[in-house]
Formats: structure tokens, sequence, C-alpha cells
């Protein structure tokens, strides 16, 4: 029979005896040698990352001390590079090759999240291993290659293009704007051009790690999806997209990295104009990379601490992108909007 006692008949508690906070208790276990050895290796290995940065941070400060004391802050406002006068500066060849870079993103990243997403989701069994490989390879092509591709096959075939963006996309998108004649002297070694070679090189980074992602996401999210109607592309819009955003937006930070740094596709392509080209159809143009690969070869040592102090302004971009990056996906961590 069941008891029916009311809980008053067992009377108050006991005055004397202490409330106990409803908290967890913490449970500490002994680690082992092994534990320890291993704990002390990763925390060795993080710090010596930090470390490495810090020390290449301060050697291109320590290189590039002359040229910061003899320039100041005319050498982020000046932008031709007359090193034997004392006037030179990045204000032009930083913004070129921001928008080098941006050019790549604006064609890469569609073509790499499209791949990504056929390569995990609608690709067969068959095609996918073929599919991964063929990416990899992409990857694996030597930067001097892409560039001898895209001086010899590439812009020959494309000047005709870049001529109808600049007739009928000029008026509407002023960057297309290119005003002349001479189709082989003004459209030749552009920015354009130069942002659709490095593409090539960025769509096989952000492909991969966006499949990887996109492959992770969970298998339970995808079948309620599928139980609640979605189609297939709804399932992809709902939760694989959501659930590998950060993922994305880490892809794309790692490829606008590896367009800023491209050197040699920009060396040996752009033709050298130390003013600011955003006419991205229009022939001339440089990057820090390329500028400095360009002069490195002849710089006698007031030169050289000119290009390390480029090299340090392009370190600390790369950093400020990729601590913005590390925000960004922290806020929208893959499998967050999926956890709740």
């Amino acid at each position: 029979m069941a008891d029916t006692t009311p809980t008053e008949a067992l009377g108050p508690p006991l005055s004397g005896a202490a409330e106990v906070p409803d908290v967890p208790r913490q449970i500490v276990a002994r680690l082992s040698g092994a534990d320890r050895a291993f704990r002390a290796l990763l925390r060795g290995g993080g710090l010596a990352v930090f470390a490495i940065t810090g020390l290449i941070g301060g050697f291109l400060l320590y290189r590039a001390w002359d040229t910061f004391r003899v320039a100041g802050w005319k050498f982020f406002t000046t932008s031709t590079w007359l090193l034997g006068s004392n006037h030179f500066g990045i204000a032009s060849v930083l913004p070129n090759g921001l928008v080098i870079a941006l050019t790549a993103l604006v064609v890469a990243v569609p073509c790499a999240l499209t791949a990504a997403l056929f390569i995990s989701e609608y690709a067969p069994a068959v095609l996918k291993r073929p599919l991964v490989a063929l990416i990899d390879l992409m990857a694996a092509i030597p930067s001097i290659v892409y560039a001898l591709w895209g001086v010899f096959f590439l812009q020959p075939r494309i000047l005709g293009f870049s001529r109808w963006l600049s007739d009928h996309l000029g008026g509407v998108f002023p960057p297309f704007k290119v005003v002349g004649g001479d189709m082989q002297i003004l459209f030749q070694a552009s920015p354009f051009v130069a942002g659709l070679i490095i593409s090539l090189m960025v769509i096989p980074i952000i492909t991969s790690i966006c499949r990887e992602v996109f492959s992770q996401a969970p298998s339970g999210e995808r079948e309620g999806a599928y139980a609640l109607g979605a189609s297939r592309w709804g399932m992809i819009r709902t939760v694989v997209l959501p659930y590998g955003r950060g993922g994305m937006i880490g892809a794309i930070m790692l490829g606008f990295g590896r367009a800023m740094g491209e050197t040699i596709v920009v060396a040996l392509f752009i033709s050298p104009v130390y003013v600011f080209n955003w006419h991205v159809l229009h022939t001339g143009g440089l990057s820090i990379p390329g500028l400095i690969a360009l002069w490195y070869s002849e710089s006698t040592p007031t030169m050289i601490s000119a290009l390390m102090a480029a090299g340090l302004v392009l370190f600390v971009l790369t950093l400020i992108v990729n601590a913005v990056a590390g925000v960004i996906i922290t806020r929208s961590r893959s499998g967050a909007q999926t956890a709740d």
C-alpha cells in the first residue's frame, strides 16, 4: 500500500543543520605521467606559435626601423617608390594588393562553395573520390605554372571579355570603366586577370575546408529536416549551411591571406605601376609581395629596410584579418545554430 503520509508530518528541518548550497561537485582526477607530458607538449606547442610569431614581427620591426625613422607616416601616404631621394611609400601598392585579392575572392568563393556542396551533398560515391583528388591536385600545382598559364593562355583569350565588361558594365560599375581604344595596351596585365589567375590557387583551399565542414553536419538533424518534408536544398539551407558558417568564414579568410601573399603571379604578370589603380580592367598595378620580389635582388641596405617595412605592414594586416576572422568564427561557431 502506498505511503500517503503528508510531508508536514515529517516535521521541520533541524534548526542546527546548515543549508548546503546546490552546486555541482568537482571531481578531481590524478594525472598520470603520460597525461602531464601530453599536456606540457600541447602547451609548449601553443606557446611556440606565439613565440615564433612574435620573433617574426620583432625581426621585421628591427630591420624596418630605419625606414620608419626616416620616412615616418609618409611611408603610408606616399605612392611613389624613389629610394634615392627618400620619397617612397606603400600608399599605392597596399590598396592595389587588396584589389587583386578581393577580385580573386569574388571569383573563388562562389566556385569553391558550389564545388564543396556538390562534392559533399550531391556527387555520387563514384565521383566523390576523384573530385577530391582533383581539388587536392590543384592545390599542389606551383604558382609559377599558374602564372605562365595566365600569361600565355588566359590573357590573350580574355581581352575581348574585358573589353565587353568595360563597354557594357562600366557605366553601372565604375571599376570596370576603361577609356581608350587600344585593347592590347589598356587591358593587358590588369588586376582583373591577375585576380582570375590567383582565384585558381584560392579555390582548392576554400573548397577543401568547406567540404570537410559540410560533411560534419549532424546526421540526426539532416534526417529530421527530411522527416519534416524538406527537399535536399531545403535541408542544406537549414542544416548544413548554418552548421558550417564558421568554417566557411575561416576558409574565406584563409583564402584571402593566400591571395594577399601571392608573389609570383603579381611579379611576373602585372606591369608595375606606383599609382592606385582601382579600375580593375586597366593595365598596371602592384602588391607588397610583388614589390618585394621585384626589388629584393638589386637592393641596397636602405632599400632592404624599406622592403622590410612593407613586409611588416603586410604581416600586421594579416594578423588583423585573422583576429577579426577569429571573432566572427567564435560568434558563429559551426553547430551553434543547431545545438540550441
